[in-house]
């Protein structure tokens, strides 16, 4: 095959995959779910940022930056400029997960270039392995899921593709082969950073192979890392503590509350084992697994008797066993588990089955030579067919009834997806599949609207701050979903309380219904939390002691205001004030606490540097001003600052581990024992400065 008729068959595969995808999103009414919504979320505010969706514009790196603190921003970049072009509808935003399946068609083809020769043995193979990446159960169900799976797996798939071809033996080494390979591996980096878990092992071997072999390729290896490096370092000095705590809750605390099998566990080694035959099909599997030891015993009879023209690359091999292999561990090792994490490993396992699926069309070609025109195709052509059966039986069940959800209904009535409309949070308390607080933004927020949905009645404490602020509250008659005991004690609160009134009821299509209500016009306005804050932020002089009363609040207020709108009239009162008075500590408070809550640490630092002179009896702004500049990647002045504060303090427990951990962090390795041994009677001080009264009984 030449390579022109490759090429456009290998576009026909993602033409005749793609229409297949627009069919199914033709017949799906349902909504999108939790991760789906917050996805579809991400990739709106990212669209917004860039200025190519209505209801935002450009505001700089570090407004763009915060909008991903927990995820890095490439994907959702990517899906919100296709939604730009596409619409914003759920299923026009979905014509990314078009995109990011040519990507990973293209990827996987071209990478199953490298395992035959010829080239025209190879060019038919690797539309074999491709039709085999568009049939795949759980890749055509990704297709239609708007979740980062498809994209990470279009990019690891890219990146190990170009790691394989630098670190080739033969006929790697080249520095564009080096630059390629840095840039795939950035690019699946900064999807979603799990893409580790198949990557640094490919990385790790191929770093090894540079330095064993030399040539040149030391120094590849050494720019290629400064660039994955660089080009990754933005993002995560930015966003690196919301990123370690949001890993910690998704992998560690997410393991635990779900009861995944232990890391070291035969059931945890055998999860993703036994998620192979759903997620690629039995036919796939059995047919590839028999073809594999076709070739394996038919290699072991004759050596020559695969044919000319039918030569595997050794190498090329070695490098897919063990890239899959190493992969496959790294993700065991993992400890929260989930059928989708096994994706990124899928079309490397494709392609090994593939060759399987090839050697059948090989026996034959050689068993009947006389019909080796047609008969190899037809067979192949067949077994296709009977593979693409149970994927388009899941991907059937996986359609919801037309559109009969109140969702959209509920938004508008509430002045959402109304780009003249005012900001409004609107509190949900109920959390099912077809409404929570995710599905709530996102329909709130379509076509510039300014509509947020924020969760609350997770814990009794909320009842009294959404009676007093609340303005839009939605209920549920009938199921609730996926909430704890205490929102049912906010329903009540909200329906007995008189402060809100009841704007419309709206069915629900599996019984039950949800009801929109309103605070009343002649209840009583309660204190805005920007006249609250200038109190709560000069309680940070007291200490720990002040921090609690500080981020609870803040915590409950960032709910029923998802827009944060305290914080840009909050800022003008306490810059103006500074004007009139520059020693004004409650306005230096303030904004110290702003810049704080809005992840500025230079500029927080700046402020408890003032605050440091006008306090220099406080060991308090020294304390902050370290933790802010540790939180700004400056672990030197943060240790500077530590010990300029410990000569004026004394050797008090909180600055002296401050100090010690930040200069840890700046290089000095050798006081790492006197660090981690600081820490304990730092944990005393807090824990004695939360709870006085408790201590001074003891």
């Amino acid at each position: 095959m030449g390579a022109w008729p490759f090429r456009f068959c290998l576009i026909l595969i993602w033409l005749v995959s793609t229409v297949a995808d627009r069919l199914w999103w033709s017949h799906h009414a349902g909504l999108p779910s939790w991760d789906q919504a917050d996805y579809l979320n991400s990739a709106l505010d990212h669209g917004r940022a860039i200025g190519v969706l209505a209801g935002g514009g450009w505001q700089g790196w570090n407004a763009l930056l915060d909008l991903s603190p927990k995820i890095p921003p490439l994907a959702s970049l990517v899906n919100g400029t296709v939604m730009a072009v596409a619409g914003d509808f759920p299923s026009e935003a979905a014509w990314t997960l078009s995109f990011w399946n040519g990507l990973l068609l293209v990827s996987s083809a071209f990478w199953a270039l490298q395992f035959l020769r010829p080239r025209r043995s190879a060019r038919g193979f690797a539309l074999l392995a491709a039709s085999a990446v568009a049939l795949a159960p759980m890749l055509l169900e990704l297709r239609t899921d708007y979740v980062l799976e498809l994209p990470l797996t279009a990019l690891v798939t890219l990146a190990l593709w170009r790691l394989g071809v630098w670190w080739s033996p033969r006929c790697g080494g080249h520095w564009w082969q080096a630059l390629w390979a840095a840039l795939a591996v950035t690019l699946s980096v900064l999807v979603k950073q799990s893409a580790l878990l198949v990557l640094l092992p490919a990385l790790g071997w191929s770093l090894v192979a540079a330095l064993r072999i030399g040539r040149g390729r030391r120094l590849q290896a050494l720019v290629g890392s400064m660039l994955v490096l660089v080009s990754v370092f933005p993002w995560l000095r930015h966003n690196w503590i919301t990123t370690l705590g949001g890993t910690n809750r998704a992998v560690i605390e997410s393991a635990a509350r779900e009861g995944d099998p232990g890391v070291f566990s035969l059931d945890g080694w055998l999860f993703y084992l036994r998620q192979v035959p759903p997620q690629i099909g039995w036919t796939l599997l059995w047919i590839g697994l028999a073809g594999l030891v076709l070739v394996i015993s038919t290699r072991f009879r004759s050596p020559t008797s695969l044919g000319s023209d039918h030569r595997d690359r050794s190498y090329a091999w070695c490098w897919l066993l063990g890239t899959l292999f190493l992969g496959w561990v790294v993700t065991n090792l993992s400890p929260n588990k989930d059928p989708r994490y096994m994706a990124p490993l899928l079309p490397p396992l494709l392609l090994l089955l593939s060759r399987g699926w090839w050697q059948w069309g090989v026996w034959i070609s050689q068993r009947w030579p006389a019909r080796s025109a047609w008969l190899p195709g037809l067979a192949l052509t067949a077994g296709a067919l009977v593979a693409i059966a149970p994927a388009w039986t899941a991907q059937y069940a996986r359609l919801k009834p037309g559109n009969r959800h109140p969702l959209r209904a509920i938004v508008e009535k509430a002045g959402g997806a109304d780009p003249f409309a005012d900001p409004i949070t609107l509190i949900v308390v109920p959390s099912t599949p077809d409404l929570n607080q995710h599905n709530v933004s996102y329909y709130g927020r379509r076509n510039g609207g300014r509509l947020v949905g924020r969760q609350l009645g997770g814990s009794t404490d909320h009842i009294q701050p959404v009676l007093d602020h609340a303005n839009w509250v939605l209920l549920a008659e009938g199921d609730q979903g996926s909430v704890r005991s205490s929102a049912r004690s906010l329903d009540h609160a909200v329906r007995e309380s008189g402060v809100f009134e009841e704007v419309e009821v709206f069915p629900r299509p599996q019984g039950g219904s949800y009801s929109l209500w309103k605070r009343r016009i002649d209840s009583k306005v309660p204190q805005g939390f920007e006249q609250r804050f200038p109190q709560l932020a000069a309680g940070l002089a007291q200490g720990p002691a002040g921090l609690d009363p500080v981020f609870s609040s803040v915590a409950i207020e960032h709910m029923l205001d998802g827009h944060f709108s305290y914080r840009a009239p909050l800022r003008r009162a306490a810059l103006e004030r500074l004007k009139q008075d520059q020693s004004d500590e409650t306005a230096r408070w303030s904004l110290a606490l702003l810049a704080v809550l809005t992840n500025r640490p230079a500029e927080a630092a700046h402020h408890f540097e003032r605050l440091e002179s006008s306090n220099p009896e406080s060991p308090w702004p020294s304390a902050y001003r370290s933790v802010v500049l540790l939180a700004g990647w400056n672990p030197w002045s943060a240790s500077s600052v530590a010990s300029a504060a410990v000569e004026r303090h004394g050797q008090h427990p909180i600055l002296v581990s401050l100090e010690s951990l930040a200069a840890v962090l700046g290089g000095a390795i050798w006081r790492l024992p006197e660090a981690v041994q600081s820490v304990p009677a730092a944990i005393t001080t807090v824990e004695e400065s939360l709870n006085p009264q408790a201590n001074g009984s003891s």
